[in-house]
């Protein structure tokens, strides 16, 4: 069964000036949010299926999003992440379903490859509870610049039982990087990590 969606929230956040400095390019994070029906909600629920499912469908419908706010090619885009807010009438479990078994392949079509993990965060909480979303390198973990945070709100959800599923994407790192590590340019993109 297909998500039902109460909702979608699409968010731009860029950075222009830091610490009295320009950044150029400025730095770009697109925030995609869902609103959900929990089909799980109120109930013990043994298998998750269903979540999966809706899971897939979400990663590449919010990954298409985040790229098309930032109007980038796939390709072009450098982090990701995802995080899920539950209702109150639901459980952590149903985030971890959406969230893992099958919404990153579809969010990796969306951005071209992404060799590396996809960071995740999940919650439960009630209407305007917020999650940090966390971001790294799509295809390297070690690329020190990009890792960062993009918060994730919905004044009006999630309701007792929906689901709020957020991935953002970034056409760059953080503002002004300077802590070392693996640069963006050294990237060889096999194994996830470097």
């Amino acid at each position: 069964m297909p998500a039902q969606i109460r909702k979608l929230v699409v968010q731009i956040d860029e950075t222009h000036r830091e610490m009295d400095r320009e950044v150029q390019p400025p730095t770009r994070r697109a925030l995609a949010m869902a609103v959900i029906h929990n089909p799980c909600a109120g109930r013990y629920v043994e298998n998750l299926d269903e979540l999966i499912a809706i899971g897939e469908e979400l990663g590449g419908l919010l990954g298409q999003r985040c790229v098309q706010a930032l109007g980038i090619a796939p390709e072009q885009a450098h982090s990701y992440g995802k995080a899920a807010i539950v209702g109150e009438a639901g459980e952590l479990e149903h985030a971890a379903a959406l969230l893992h078994p099958k919404l990153g392949a579809p969010l990796r079509a969306a951005v071209s490859k992404g060799a590396a993990l996809v960071p995740s965060a999940k919650k439960q909480g009630g209407m305007g509870t917020a999650v940090d979303v966390p971001l790294g390198h799509k295809d390297a973990a070690f690329v020190r610049s990009h890792f960062d945070a993009m918060e994730a709100r919905i004044a009006d959800a999630p309701r007792a039982n929906e689901i709020v599923v957020a991935v953002v994407v970034t056409d760059s790192g953080r503002p002004l990087p300077r802590i070392g590590g693996l640069q963006v340019h050294e990237i060889k993109g096999t194994d996830g990590l470097r």
